[in-house]
C-alpha cells in the first residue's frame, strides 16, 4: 500500500484527543552521557501513551456507518487505552481483547472509559487472532495497533512536533519498536525532511521481530516473546510497517531487561515519572549508542512513549536497575570456616558499599558468602575480584548470571549441623557507608558468625539478620556486647519461622 505519508500526516486529526507533549532536556542523564538528551515526553498524554493519536486518527476517519457499527481491537494496553478514549469522545461502542498478562492499571483503565473487555491469551498475537473471529462473528470494524497507515500517520505527528519543537541539529532520534506504527510514522516523516537524521529503533533482547526481519529481508514470526516490556511483545510486525522500516530506519539497538530498568531509574531522576519497560526502551538505546560509538556534544532524542506501570513491578525494577547501570555487583566468595575469617572478609572489602551480604555456615572447613558491593563499572567489579583472591578467597563474579539475580541470591541459607550454640538477633543501624563494617568489628573474635543477611534496599535504616555461635559460657558477654552496641536489637531465637527453616 503506497501512501503519501506527509499528507497524512500533516492532516492528522490528532490533537481532539492527544496534546503536543514536551521535548524536555534530561539534564543528568546529558551530563553523564556528555550529549544532550531530549525526551518527547508522550507519556503525558491523558491515557500515558502516545497510543491515542493513531487509534482516534483512524477512527475518525471511518465513515458514520461503521462508526455505529462499532469498533473492536486488540491491544496489550495502551491502544486499547487510546481506542477507548476515541470511542468514548465518537460515541461509539468498543470491544477490547487483551492479552491476559496485560498488567491491571490497562484493563482497569479501558474498563474506566466504557469499552467492552476480553482477556485472551498470553501475548498480543493471541489476543490479536481471537479479536479477528470476532469482529466477523460480530460486525465490528477492527482498529489495528500499529498496520494501517491511518495509525502510522496519527503516530507520525509525533516527528513533526520535534521537528517544530527543535529546529537545530539531531544526531538521532530513538523510538521503541513493537509491531513497528510509532516508527514507520516518526521515520516517514523526519526522512521527507530531515533525511540527515538517524531513525534508531529498539527491541528488547527477547522481542525483536523487526531486527530479524530486516535481517531476514522478510518479515519473521518469533515462537515466543517476552513479556517484561509488554508494550511491545509482538511476535510479526505488520506488512506496512516492515516496509517502512526498510526505507527509514537507520538500525536497531537491542537492550536487556537490566538496562531497560536502568533507563526507567534515569529516566525518573530527571522527571519523576516512572516509564513502563516499553517507554524507557528509548532511553536505554541511546545510552548503549552513545556507549558503542563514543559520541560527544551531540543531540539525541528519545521518545518516552508509555508511563502504564503497575506498582508491584517497582521493587522487581529498583533491584535490577543497579545492574544494569553497573552500578551493582555480585560476588561468591569462599572463606576458611574458623573465627575471625569475617573480619578479615570485611578488612579486604574497605570502605566499600554493600548492597546485599548473605553467609551460612555450611561444612567445617569452608564458608560461602553471598556479597553484594557498589561499584562505579564493571572494571571496578573485576578490581575487587582481585581484593578478594589476593587475600585468599576464591572469589566468582556472578554479576551477570540470571540465575543468581533472579534466585539465588534469595535463596542463601538453610539449616546446619554445625550452628551449635547459636543465637539469632535482628539489628537496625542507620545507614551510611561503614556502618555494617563497624557493626562485624564490635563483635568478639571469639564468636563464629554461623548466619549473616544483609539487604541495602535504599532505607534510612540498615537491617540485618545474624547468627552468632556464643557458649554458655560467654552469655554474660553477649549480653553487655548487646547493652553497648548502639543499635536497636531483637532477640529472634524463639521466631517459628527461624525454628521451622533455620534453626
Amino acid at each position: 500500500m503506497l501512501c503519501d505519508y506527509l499528507q497524512l500526516i500533516l492532516t492528522a486529526r490528532v490533537y481532539d484527543v492527544a496534546q503536543e507533549t514536551p521535548l524536555e532536556i534530561a539534564p543528568n542523564l546529558s551530563t553523564r552521557l556528555h550529549n544532550q538528551v531530549l525526551l518527547k515526553r508522550e507519556d503525558m498524554q491523558s491515557i500515558f501513551s502516545f497510543k491515542l493519536r493513531g487509534a482516534y486518527n483512524k477512527m475518525v476517519h471511518l465513515s458514520a456507518e461503521l462508526l455505529a457499527q462499532g469498533v473492536i481491537a486488540a491491544s496489550a494496553g495502551n491502544h486499547a487505552q487510546g481506542v477507548a478514549l476515541s470511542a468514548h469522545r465518537l460515541g461509539v461502542r468498543a470491544l477490547i481483547v487483551m492479552p491476559v498478562t496485560t498488567p491491571q492499571v490497562k484493563v482497569d483503565a479501558v474498563k474506566a472509559r466504557g469499552s467492552e473487555v476480553v482477556l485472551y491469551g498470553d501475548t498480543y498475537d493471541d489476543a490479536y487472532a481471537h479479536a479477528r473471529q470476532l469482529e466477523t462473528e460480530k460486525g465490528l470494524t477492527f482498529i489495528h495497533p500499529f498496520d494501517d497507515p491511518y495509525v502510522i500517520a496519527g503516530q507520525g505527528t509525533i516527528g513533526m512536533e520535534i521537528l517544530r519543537q527543535y529546529q537545530q541539529p539531531i544526531h538521532a532520534i530513538f523510538v521503541a519498536i513493537g509491531g513497528g506504527g510509532l516508527i514507520s510514522g516518526i521515520g516517514a516523516y523526519i526522512k521527507r525532511l530531515r533525511p540527515e537524521i538517524k531513525i534508531i529503533g529498539v527491541e528488547p533482547v527477547d522481542s525483536d521481530a523487526m531486527s530479524r526481519s530486516l535481517q531476514a529481508g522478510e518479515r519473521v514470526r518469533l515462537a515466543q516473546v517476552g513479556l517484561f516490556a509488554d508494550g511491545v511483545a509482538v511476535r510479526q510486525v505488520g506488512e506496512e510497517t516492515f516496509r517502512l522500516c526498510q526505507q527509514y530506519v537507520d538500525e536497531i539497538i537491542l537492550v536487556d531487561t537490566d538496562a531497560v530498568c536502568a533507563a526507567i531509574k534515569d529516566v525518573f531522576e530527571d522527571t519523576r515519572s516512572i516509564m513502563e519497560p516499553a517507554g524507557a526502551l528509548a532511553i536505554a538505546a541511546a545510552k548503549a549508542y552513545v556507549e558503542r560509538e563514543q559520541i560527544q556534544n551531540q543531540t539525541l532524542v528519545a521518545v518516552a512513549c508509555g508511563a502504564n506501570m503497575n506498582f508491584d513491578r517497582l521493587r522487581f525494577v529498583a533491584e535490577r536497575a543497579e545492574l544494569g547501570e553497573r552500578r551493582e555487583a555480585i560476588f561468591a566468595v569462599t572463606i576458611p570456616e574458623k573465627p575471625g575469617s569475617l573480619r578479615t572478609f570485611c578488612e579486604c572489602l574497605g570502605r566499600r558499599n554493600l548492597t546485599e551480604f548473605s553467609y551460612r555456615i555450611a561444612n567445617a572447613t569452608t564458608a560461602h558468602i553471598f556479597v553484594g558491593a557498589q561499584i562505579q563499572n564493571r572494571a571496578d567489579a573485576a578490581t575487587i575480584v582481585e581484593s578478594f583472591e589476593h587475600c585468599g578467597f576464591p572469589t566468582l563474579d556472578l554479576t551477570d548470571d540470571e540465575l543468581t539475580k533472579l534466585h539465588l541470591r534469595h535463596m542463601v541459607g538453610g539449616r546446619s549441623p554445625l550452628a551449635h550454640n547459636e543465637l539469632l538477633y535482628r539489628f537496625e543501624f542507620p545507614e551510611r557507608p561503614g556502618a555494617l563494617m563497624k557493626f562485624v568489628d564490635s563483635m568478639s573474635p571469639n564468636w563464629n558468625i554461623s548466619l549473616f543477611h544483609y539487604r541495602n534496599n535504599g532505607a534510612d535504616y540498615g537491617r540485618i539478620v545474624v547468627g552468632v555461635q556464643v557458649p554458655p559460657h560467654d552469655m554474660t558477654a553477649w549480653q553487655a556486647f548487646l547493652d553497648t552496641l548502639g543499635y536497636r536489637y531483637w532477640d529472634e531465637n524463639h521466631n517459628p519461622a527461624y525454628r521451622q527453616f533455620l534453626g
